[in-house]
């Protein structure tokens, strides 16, 4: 038989979150040794727990969850999310714009291949969340990645921006809390990225799953409400800040100027009708969980388990010499930046290698952010405060001997 190859439209497609060092560590796993993983935003991994809401939410209802339900999701589930997200600020929603899906994965697939043709671009951050890259690719269109500037907060540099616009570009990717710097964007830049959108002509995907998860009494501002003119579609789930990742629950909002966009909503329903309706049982858990903000405000104050690990973590950062960061204010990553020079590193794939080979902490390359340079790699902030802060102080010893290559 010919050999049988992979889809040329998988040629740019990569998954460094499960790639070549999650390979390698869980080999040394599966021969004895115990390995760290830093790699995953899993907080069931590490022993979170969902809330009770959320559990009784599911054993009391699962029989309504036996049949297929609507291709959008089940009505009560979409008529919470629209609340929650008009508390936020967004206008002029109804249930009818929300969808509910197997994860917010499978979202920006179905929406990203509702409206891009061959030849177009879009404008996604870098370093980004990989799922919007390789999406992008497999709608057949290019991700043209516009810089976020570590000197300016992880903050989107809009003359960047401006300088990557042409005539093929449809929409702008905004992450916001930001992953994998942790980075909450302010209402004056925000306005700003609108402003953009709105001179261009450019749809808007705002990706913001960690919006619940934000540090120091700082605020979320959702994209949407500052684009009431413009076309945006509002990324979101429960994934972390409800401890349900493997329920996959995830959901869009379309919002703006949906009078403009029927028939790429129709292309969306389209895609969603092929594969019936998402996962039933967990949009059971959609209205508690959005009820129940406090099990979720529990985790990121003093004392809180998200909290306390950022805290332990970045104590243990500002001892390293020849290390730099910028503190996050949400979510649960930080994206470190070596001193390039002084440990010699031209391959931080390799220096992720041999980092888990020396200490068994596994961490993932900055490559696997669209990041260009083999300078930064991205922590997990997920294990206990006392792990975290053993496995800095091992990155530390590690690195006060380390030069790639010797």
């Amino acid at each position: 038989m010919a050999v049988v190859s992979r889809s040329d439209k998988l040629k740019n497609v990569h998954s460094d979150i499960r790639g070549p060092v999650f390979v390698e560590a869980m080999k040394m796993r599966a021969s004895g040794i115990d390995v760290l993983r830093l790699n995953t935003g899993n907080p069931a991994t590490f022993g979170f727990k969902m809330p009770d809401s959320v559990r009784n939410a599911l054993l009391n209802n699962a029989d309504k969850a036996v049949a297929y339900c609507d291709s959008k999701g089940m009505p009560e589930a979409r008529k919470a999310i629209c609340e929650y997200h008009m508390s936020k600020g967004i206008k002029d929603i109804t249930p009818d714009d929300c969808f509910i899906g197997n994860g917010v994965s499978e979202l920006v697939t179905m929406s990203l291949t509702a409206l891009l043709n061959y030849g177009d671009e879009i404008l996604v951050p870098s370093p980004d969340y990989s799922l919007w890259t390789n999406s992008v690719w497999l709608a057949g269109a290019k991700p043209v990645h516009y810089i976020c500037d570590e000197k300016a907060n992880w903050y989107p540099d809009l003359d960047d921006i401006k300088k990557k616009i042409t005539p093929k570009t449809r929409a702008i990717v905004i992450i916001n809390p930001n992953n994998p710097t942790g980075a909450l964007y302010p209402k004056e830049l925000l306005v700003e990225l609108v402003q953009i959108a709105r001179e261009n002509d450019l749809i808007v995907f705002s990706d913001e799953i960690y919006d619940r998860l934000v540090f120091d009494e700082e605020e979320h501002i959702s994209t949407a409400t500052l684009a009431p003119d413009l076309l945006v579609v509002t990324m979101n789930g429960l994934s972390k800040s409800h401890i349900i990742c493997g329920f996959r629950c995830g959901w869009m909002v379309i919002s703006g100027a949906k009078e403009s966009a029927k028939d790429f909503i129709a292309g969306i329903v389209s895609l969603a009708s092929m594969r019936l309706c998402s996962n039933a049982l967990t949009q059971l858990v959609i209205p508690a969980a959005l009820s129940d903000p406090e099990s979720t405000k529990a985790m990121i104050v003093p004392g809180g388990r998200l909290y306390e690990q950022r805290e332990a973590t970045c104590r243990e950062l500002d001892k390293i010499p020849g290390l730099t960061y910028v503190r996050n204010k949400a979510a649960f990553y930080i994206f470190p930046k070596l001193d390039v020079e002084k440990f010699n590193i031209t391959d931080d794939q390799q220096f992720a290698m041999d980092y888990l080979h020396s200490k068994n902490v596994m961490i993932i390359p900055g490559r696997g952010f669209s990041w260009d340079k083999p300078d930064h790699f991205r922590i997990v902030m997920l294990p206990e405060a006392d792990v975290l802060a053993k496995a800095m102080r091992d990155l530390g010893d590690f690195l006060a001997t380390y030069r790639q290559g010797e």
